[in-house]
């Protein structure tokens, strides 16, 4: 593997050196990489933005999350690009450029996640961190070919990370191989585990009906020839009313939250915005508290709905993404399409506040693409075991 790919993965603020872990501990002798969102003593956090890292001071300790990989005996080789105050699901960042996608040269490597997913998809990790909050872990891991999770929210700590909208924004991480996917999850899961046996598994058709053709069709292959390995499948919808209405739902709640993260500095400091990033702020300053207040009740009434659809034991497939990485030269308003349909699929897990696994289980014109599953609430490790379990299945190719 050539050395670029990899050096486009890390800001210009790197770490001067890397940062040793425990010398004894289960990811002891793994390299991580971690996003720029969490902060390592004495370096800068930046989120994206030249102009917040300018204006904030040195970390005086490490995130709680890299201080569990730490202690657990990774060390820490450096810190990646990721979108703009993590409001894109593209992987472009205006000022830092954008992080090569090893898997799919010349194609986006998915957001906000980026450069930490172009660091474990160049092999210049073993595993790195990354954060989900609309789909910033889900997507690059389908992009670039790696198994990724969203955690169920509240699972993995988030002190010492920037936040984006506290509501769905999580922890996650990326790995090319299953085994070690699923060991950083027994170092940065926290307590909460809820124990059961997969017993039913549901193929949302609405969600399959957002992929493309191809992309659907490889996938239910996919999934017929797990059989052996899964439940019998059951077909039903996610969302009985349509996805839409969620995605707006999730949409406005995050943007609301998004503006009381970010509002005051880009007030005060008027911070010069990539495009796509300026126009999604500028929507959120406009969002109103009567608008959230409306979306929050919405939100209630879908995550009961969702909850109610995986209880302990059951799981949901998916598409992880509609498609495969567009193209670096997409124009913007194809981007915009690409992602209210990436935001149909991934706020079903947002909303719910449920584990999402995403498996590399193989490529459509040399693109990855990912399959998914959700989880119950604290089904977090069941989820990681099933992908230890299914990655005997992945390399389909179309």
């Amino acid at each position: 593997m050539s050395k670029a790919p990899a050096r486009t993965a890390f800001v210009p603020h790197d770490l001067t050196a890397p940062v040793a872990g425990a010398a004894n501990g289960p990811l002891a002798g793994l390299t991580a990489a971690v996003k720029d969102m969490y902060d390592i003593a004495g370096s800068r956090t930046g989120g994206g933005s030249p102009d917040w890292l300018e204006t904030h001071p040195p970390a005086v300790s490490n995130a709680g999350a890299v201080q569990r990989i730490l202690d657990a005996g990774a060390t820490v080789i450096g810190k990646t690009v990721c979108d703009e105050f993590f409001y894109s699901v593209s992987g472009a960042n205006a000022h830092y450029g954008t992080p090569v996608n090893p898997r799919a040269p010349g194609r986006l490597p998915g957001g906000s996640s980026s450069g930490s997913a172009s660091a474990a998809a160049a092999g210049a990790c073993d595993f790195a961190l990354g954060s989900d909050t609309g789909g910033s872990v889900r997507v690059p891991g389908s992009f670039c070919g790696l198994y990724g999770i969203r955690p169920t929210h509240g699972r993995v700590d988030m002190s010492g990370a920037m936040p984006m909208a506290p509501s769905f924004d999580v922890a996650g991480w990326f790995a090319s191989g299953p085994g070690v996917f699923r060991r950083v999850g027994e170092v940065l899961l926290g307590h909460a585990q809820v124990r059961s046996p997969i017993r039913e598994l549901v193929v949302l058709d609405d969600a399959f009906a957002q992929a493309d053709a191809d992309v659907a069709a490889l996938l239910r292959i996919a999934l017929d020839d797990m059989g052996d390995d899964l439940p019998e499948q059951r077909r039903e919808p996610a969302a009985p009313g349509g996805l839409d209405p969620w995605r707006e739902c999730f949409r406005i709640i995050q943007a609301g939250e998004t503006w009381k993260s970010f509002g005051d500095f880009v007030t005060r400091h008027r911070p010069k915005l990539g495009p796509g990033i300026r126009e999604r702020i500028e929507f959120a300053s406009k969002v109103t508290d009567t608008q959230v207040s409306a979306a929050r009740e919405k939100h209630v009434q879908a995550r009961d709905h969702i909850r109610a659809l995986t209880p302990p034991g059951t799981i949901l497939a998916l598409p992880s993404a509609p498609c495969i990485a567009p193209r670096i030269d997409t124009p913007a308003e194809e981007l915009e399409s690409f992602r209210l349909r990436v935001m149909r699929l991934t706020c079903i897990a947002g909303l719910g506040g449920l584990p999402q696994v995403t498996l590399p289980v193989g490529t459509i014109g040399g693109g990855p693409i990912g399959l998914s599953f959700i989880g119950w609430a604290g089904g977090d490790e069941a989820l990681l075991a099933l992908a230890v379990t299914l990655s005997r299945y992945c390399g389909y190719a179309a």
